[in-house]
């Protein structure tokens, strides 16, 4: 059984067990979050697809951490100007395990 969720402007597969990282979400680390914008459920009936979103359906998840990713560099040069510019960027994420699908 697996269900597709969209959470942070983007779309994740997901299986029961699973664990990924997902856009900063608002929570603690041990916390439990619904997510009840499932675009799709396959299991053994078959599949299930919403338009835009199955009603009913919702997967759970637990919270295990909050980090950052890894640093992107960013750089502004002009050339013979003597102008440069160096920034970094850490995009926040959290890590999530899924515990249940229902739909």
């Amino acid at each position: 059984m697996y269900a597709v969720i969209r959470t942070g402007g983007k779309q994740y597969r997901v299986r029961e067990g699973s664990r990924l990282a997902v856009e900063k979400l608002d929570a603690e680390p041990g916390a439990t979050v619904e997510f009840d914008q499932v675009l799709l459920v396959s299991d053994d009936s078959g599949v299930r697809i919403g338009a835009p979103f199955l009603s009913g359906s919702k997967v759970t998840a637990v919270v295990q951490e909050q980090g950052k990713g890894r640093k992107v560099g960013i750089v502004k040069f002009r050339r013979r100007k003597g102008y440069k510019r160096m920034k970094g960027h850490r995009q926040p994420y959290t890590r999530i395990q899924v515990t249940g699908i229902q739909g």
